[in-house]
């Protein structure tokens, strides 16, 4: 829905109200008192970054000549990896050595929002579409649906690898060393996401399809290295699946937003990042549940087992299709 309301009206007049949820669930956050309120403030977290992403990238593509719509791609797909890594790490470290860090993490945010703010207010606004506005379900037009699947062929597992590390990886480690701490979380998340980082700006002179290759490889390898440190009780294999996680999912996410900036009219881009995002948010959230039952009634050898195997299978099969599309 954001993303055809962005279209319609504009990414100025998405974003100003997407930053004001943002703004009122940090608050939110600050003063909660009960689970309910704690609870309220994620949903109005969520439906500001399912805003943001949406029309956020759109409006940085937007900005670029269409000579430079892939580097507009990439920056915009930086600065969200940038932040997902960064925003982990900066909080483990204000909890870990601060006695009063939920002020402090969230006054930061709020600092950070506010400046966001400005630079959207800054912005000129954008003519509305001409005719009516009907709300359907989100969708692609005909000839870009392909470019559009292709990217979520291989973003979903690799996002769906992190969402799987992110919340194993911490409690593993903790029963690997016998050390608990919110650092661990911080830390790990900032690993796999600058590795992230680096890998796009390595790789954003390859063809999107060789990107790709490279994005279904890292996600195989990380779902493999997942179950060896597992199994053998290993920190090392466990960095190293979190590492090769980070890499699949930011070369999936980069393939992904070029060929939607590349193909896909100025028109409907947003809307189609909705449907990008969706098709990898959406594995990414469930599976992480599914694999906590399964470890609550099979153990987690069986769940660690199973889900592995799933994300890498969908990985291979986005591989087979991109081999079967040459």
């Amino acid at each position: 829905m954001a993303g055809q309301l962005a279209d319609h009206f504009g990414r100025k007049a998405l974003l100003l109200p997407a930053l004001g949820l943002a703004m009122s669930a940090a608050v939110l956050f600050q003063l909660a008192s009960s689970v309910t309120v704690l609870m309220l403030a994620r949903l109005l977290t969520g439906i500001a970054v399912g805003i943001i992403v949406s029309a956020g990238m759109a409006n940085v593509v937007d900005q670029a000549a269409d000579t430079h719509k892939r580097q507009a791609s990439l920056l915009a797909s930086v600065a969200m990896v940038l932040g997902a890594g960064t925003g982990p790490l900066l909080a483990g470290l204000i909890a870990r050595f601060s006695e009063h860090p939920v002020a402090i993490v969230f006054n930061l945010e709020l600092a950070l929002l506010a400046l966001a703010l400005g630079v959207v207010l800054a912005q000129p606004a954008q003519p509305r579409a001409p005719g009516t506005l009907k709300l359907r379900l989100p969708s692609v037009p005909l000839d870009s649906v392909g470019h559009v699947l292709r990217g979520i062929a291989f973003f979903g597992p690799g996002i769906t690898s992190t969402s799987f590390v992110l919340s194993l990886g911490p409690s593993l480690f903790a029963s690997f060393v016998h050390v608990s701490s919110p650092l661990i979380a911080g830390g790990t998340a900032f690993a796999m996401f600058m590795v992230g980082v680096a890998v796009q700006l390595l790789v954003q002179r390859l063809a999107v399809a060789r990107i790709f290759v490279l994005s279904g490889l890292a996600t195989v390898l990380s779902m493999a290295t997942l179950w060896l440190a597992l199994n053998g009780q290993s920190v090392a294999w466990l960095v190293v699946s979190a590492l090769l996680a980070g890499a699949g999912q930011g070369m999936g996410q980069l393939g992904g937003l070029s060929l939607i900036a590349l193909h896909v009219p100025a028109a409907r881009r947003a809307e189609a990042n909705g449907v990008f995002n969706m098709g990898g948010y959406v594995p990414a959230g469930a599976l992480p549940v599914v694999a906590g039952y399964l470890i609550d009634v099979h153990g987690i050898t069986t769940g660690v087992t199973v889900l592995a195997a799933l994300i890498a299978t969908l990985a291979l099969l986005a591989l087979a299709s991109l081999r079967l599309q040459r």
